[in-house]
């Protein structure tokens, strides 16, 4: 069992940056790959971002690619995503999600954390 909790949301001029914190509980986070997604009102779930357990492979969708980073801690059961020059089509509610697979695809993962509200403003 992976208990999952979003921080570090808030509301950001465009162009700004914030960094997205995911704190894990449980021994066996090492051994999760972990994903990044999004929803904005009124819009489906999307991808932003994966890593595998050691941190060796990551994958953006081309919306990101450039200005979102995501990295992990295994000491520290955290995962981040930084994120630049953000615009105002990031606005959504961010969420992270661990899976024994990591892929863009929701339905790999086991775990979700509640979100953090990130809003750029114009």
């Amino acid at each position: 069992q992976v208990q999952l909790v979003e921080s570090g949301g808030g509301l950001v001029q465009a162009g700004g940056s914030l960094r997205l914190s995911c704190a894990a509980s449980g021994r066996t986070f090492s051994t999760y790959g972990m994903g990044w997604f999004r929803q904005a009102p009124g819009k489906e779930r999307e991808f932003v971002a994966y890593i595998t357990w050691s941190g060796g492979n990551t994958d953006y969708t081309d919306s990101v690619k450039g200005r979102f980073t995501i990295s992990r801690d295994n000491a520290k059961n955290t995962v981040y995503l930084q994120m630049n020059s953000l615009k105002p089509e990031d606005t959504a509610v961010y969420y992270c999600a661990a899976g024994t697979t990591p892929s863009p695809r929701r339905q790999f993962y086991d775990y979700w954390g509640q979100g953090t509200q990130v809003t750029v403003s114009s």
